[in-house]
């Protein structure tokens, strides 16, 4: 056999782009997986971390100015194996894991962040490979230790499950028409099925020699199978097989003797196979030929970094006009390296048809139950001519600039007047280059087309400089329990458990920053604290819950604890189990109220040291409590799965009850618009992490809304802003801070961008409206716990015209840091609120106050672009314009990329 035959492409050649076009910041890369790692859809990349669990989300393009985001989804509890995008909707992602479970997501069109959409269930063991179907949507194989099954995922239902193989099943995949399957097993078999004629296989014959991993690969030939994997002396092999004489391989191909193993990438319009494995820099480049049989190797390049993972770009994202034949995605343990293989042509002005015939499109042609029921269709080929090429069917998938050419439309079809009437020019209702304005009706009638989204969508979390951190804390506890926060905090100090025996509490003064001393003053309590919080309204009074069932309350000096405090003020005594959460009235002063194992809620007042209301009625655990926002209800979630309100007043048993978390490992309860609903955030049945909205007024009919968020065993903590009606959840442990503007109607959840944080967080606490630093927009100040620091976290959205007061952002503010009403008051049956302040800072207009400036148009007359430009004038022009284009390398400021308030919308 001659490996280097004469083809047409024996000058395709590799290129390695320069280190600035690498994709970096994906933080490390897995090897761990059996899969590749590493998949590309139309218009997303997916990678797995070395987080287990945990994919890496990127876009495949970014548009010429903007900066690339890698966001990360939390899909298992264990490694993912194997994933893959759909190849007829583009936001569906389906995952396969060690957990031995298989999840559907979808991934957002910015490719920055993922929800979950469904679980399938049956699943039988750890999760090995999985594949879409070529032709039918929504159908899916996977397999998993000795069984392949065949899904629907419409439905989310199994349609078969076949024999069981002799051992673990190594791969799988279906050839061209989706007619047949092929697998290779542990046991060295391969073995072809007719899923839809029955569930035993149709051939079966003897693979590679060695039981080492090997991978299956149909070529363009629904008759021929191209596997990899190692012979008897551990050389790596292809063999090229034909299922109508499948008792010995066509031909074969021996690479080395290397132990890593192969991932085969297949290109079906070019016939042409990509190899590399894990662990290795070396990249083959073959051609796969079925008449005649043979396997040909046309190049083979060596990378500067050692391969993680290989995935093919899909062909409708190519740069087919400079004769770019495939392009893999090599990922490393720190970088995505996107490697061209193109072949040199001359002069290339029109598509080159003998390299790039018509392609499998993305318009399905048939349903997974059609094709269970018998039926078999191709999908329709479209030309990879980007002047001849069909309107995508799935999103992205004409690559980048075909997406901005269809956008540009939208908008342009949008701005046409609806009356009748004509526009003075193309460019007097939409954005202009010179004039940078934009129509505000385009832009509410194109929010309109795309959906409702938050206004604060763009709100970004940074943490603060170093100068304002308090670091080398040591011997942080480790053992609160889930229902409490970890830490709590008031606009003066903080108070943290401490690892010591004893229940010592270290107390830290926000006005000392820098480095603690290795020992540091402490309250000891004498047991264990499960839980702690500031009075609201005397930032000096600490109160701890114990394992002992006792509360205690703590006067801490005004200028900070010198010494070790060890005598309570008070210690308040009435539960016989451990406490678990101890919380204050939001209105009046000296109202405590606490929950216990003993599942009962006591409502203390500190003035008598008294227990006055014991509200019972829960059957199990009490997760959570929380106070309404007037201070006359009390809501809880239960480990029984219910929520419950009360009226500590006027009854101890619960005046309504409704449906709570599916799950049994933790939820909390919040108060959100006005009291109107609550909201909740725990586990659903499958233990994925979730909120839900309930209506306060009813709470019988259940959630109004649901929204799960990802996979993880800590409890979602939720911090409500009235204010702005922002919602932010994390959990302990978590790396990550969702935000949602949560709201009173449909939709009820406007999803918003997330903080990352590069190391787990030990809790998140936040400070009160009066600590933000309003002039910079920062609508939120948080304090996160890390593993030996505590660092400030600002929470801001961007804002152009910030020399004037954002009063849509800031309304008239509570001040919750002083009482309404005395204790005596509130047990008497007042109920009165805070009343509020304007934050505006002196010297400050509103916004909404602001002149309104006339937009100007430089309009040029038409004789400066008729007249006649001397050669001079030309030169001139190109140096100007070169000099401005390296003046502009630097990445524009984040206010920059929005434009703030409409002023329309003040009218």
């Amino acid at each position: 056999m001659n490996r280097f035959r004469t083809s047409k492409f024996k000058n395709c050649i590799p290129k390695i782009p320069k280190k600035a076009e690498w994709i970096n910041d994906i933080g490390s890369a897995s090897s761990s997986s059996t899969g590749n790692n590493i998949k590309c859809g139309q218009s997303a990349i997916a990678f797995n971390t070395d987080n287990a669990g945990i994919l890496g989300i990127t876009p495949l393009e970014v548009r010429s100015g903007e900066k690339r985001t890698v966001s990360t989804i939390s899909c298992h509890t264990d490694l993912v194996t194997d994933f893959a995008f759909s190849p007829f909707a583009d936001d569906l992602l389906v995952t396969g894991s060690s957990d031995q479970t298989i999840k559907l997501w979808r991934v957002s069109e910015a490719a920055d962040a993922g929800s979950l959409s469904g679980t399938l269930a049956g699943v039988e063991g750890q999760v090995r490979a999985l594949q879409f179907h070529p032709s039918a949507d929504s159908l899916l194989v996977t397999a998993a230790a000795k069984t392949v099954q065949i899904w629907d995922l419409s439905k989310e239902i199994k349609l078969t499950a076949l024999e069981a193989h002799g051992d673990q099943v190594q791969s799988v995949g279906w050839n061209q028409d989706g007619v047949l399957l092929g697998t290779s097993c542990k046991d060295k078999r391969l073995r072809i099925f007719d899923a839809r004629g029955g569930t035993g296989a149709i051939q079966n014959t003897q693979g590679h020699d060695s039981n080492k991993d090997s991978r299956v690969q149909w070529t363009n030939s629904s008759n021929h199978l191209l596997t990899s994997g190692f012979n008897q002396v551990r050389e790596r092999e292809l063999l090229l097989w034909d299922i109508r004489s499948f008792s010995r391989p066509l031909t074969s191909f021996t690479l080395d003797a290397s132990s890593g193993i192969l991932i085969p990438l297949y290109d079906a319009d070019t016939g042409l196979l990509i190899l590399g494995a894990q662990g290795e820099g070396s990249l083959y480049c073959m051609e796969v030929s079925t008449e005649p049989h043979s396997l040909s190797q046309i190049s083979q390049c060596v990378t500067e970094e050692q391969t993680r993972g290989l995935a093919l770009v899909p062909k409708l994202c190519l740069d087919v006009m400079n004769c770019e034949l495939l392009r893999l995605l090599q990922l490393t343990d720190k970088f995505i390296i996107p490697i061209s293989y193109n072949v040199q042509r001359k002069s290339v002005k029109e598509l080159q048809v003998d390299l790039f015939p018509d392609t499998a499109g993305c318009t399905t042609v048939l349903s997974a139950q059609d094709w269970w029921k018998g039926e078999n269709k191709q999908v329709q080929k479209v030309s990879l001519d980007p002047y001849h090429r069909p309107a995508p069917s799935c999103r992205g998938n004409s690559g980048k600039k075909q997406n901005e050419q269809q956008e540009n439309d939208i908008v342009s079809s949008i701005a046409e007047p609806s009356d009748g009437s004509t526009l003075s020019s193309p460019s007097s209702s939409l954005t202009s280059p010179s004039s940078g304005i934009v129509s505000s009706t385009s832009q509410r009638s194109l929010q309109s087309f795309l959906g409702q989204s938050s206004r604060l969508r763009h709100t970004q979390g940074t943490v603060l400089h170093r100068d304002h951190h308090i670091t080398n804390l040591r011997g942080i506890s480790q053992s609160t329990p889930g229902e409490s926060d970890g830490f709590c905090i008031n606009y003066q100090r903080l108070a943290l458990p401490l690892a010591a025996p004893g229940g010592q509490v270290a107390v830290l003064e926000f006005s000392q920053t820098g480095r603690l001393p290795d020992t540091l003053p402490t309250v000891q309590n004498s047991v264990a604290v499960t839980d702690l919080t500031w009075d609201t309204f005397n930032p000096h009074r600490l109160v701890t819950g114990g394992e002992d069932g006792r509360i205690r309350i703590w006067q801490i000096p005004q200028k900070g604890l010198k010494e070790t405090l060890t005598e309570p003020q008070i210690v308040l005594t009435g539960h016989n189990e451990r406490i678990y959460t101890v919380r204050f009235h939001p209105c009046a002063s000296d109202i405590l109220a606490s929950s216990s194992y003993d599942f009962t809620i006591r409502i203390w007042n500190l003035q008598t040291g008294k227990d006055v209301h014991v509200l019972r009625g829960h059957e199990d655990q009490i997760f959570s409590l929380a106070w309404s926002p007037d201070g006359k209800y009390l809501a809880t979630c239960c480990k029984d799965q219910r929520v419950r309100i009360y009226e500590p007043r006027k009854s101890n048993l619960p005046v309504q009850e409704g449906p709570g978390p599916e799950g049994s490992r933790g939820a909390r309860v919040v108060w959100v618009c006005d009291g109107k609903y609550l909201l909740v955030s725990g586990f659903n049945s499958r233990s994925d992490r979730q909120i839900f909205l309930l209506n306060a007024e009813d709470l019988s009919c259940g959630p109004v809304s649901k929204t799960n968020l990802d996979v993880s065993p800590s409890t979602l903590i939720p911090h409500y802003d009235p204010d702005t009606s922002l919602l932010l959840l994390t959990g302990k442990g978590d790396t990550r801070v969702f935000l949602y503007e949560v709201m009173a109607e449909p939709p009820y959840f406007l999803e918003c961008n997330t903080f990352s944080s590069s190391d787990p967080h030990k809790g998140f606490q936040f400070l009160r409206k009066l600590d933000c630093a309003v002039r910079d927009a920062e609508i939120v100040r948080a304090v996160r716990l890390g593993s030996s620091s505590l660092e400030p976290v600002s929470f801001r959205v961007p804002r152009v015209k910030k020399e004037f007061f954002q009063d849509d952002l800031f309304p008239p503010s509570r001040i919750t840091w002083e009482p309404a009403l005395s204790a005596g008051d509130w047990l008497g049956g007042k109920d009165m609120q805070q009343r509020t302040i304007n934050l505006c800072p002196d010297g400050m207009l509103p916004v909404s106050q602001a002149p309104k400036e006339a937009p100007v148009r430089k309009i040029l007359p038409s004789s400066v672009y008729l007249q006649e430009k001397t050669d001079e004038q030309k030169k001139e022009e190109l140096l100007n314009a070169m000099v401005a284009k390296l003046g502009n390398r630097d990445d524009p400021l984040p206010q920059e990329a929005f434009e703030g308030v409409d002023e329309d919308e003040w009218d």
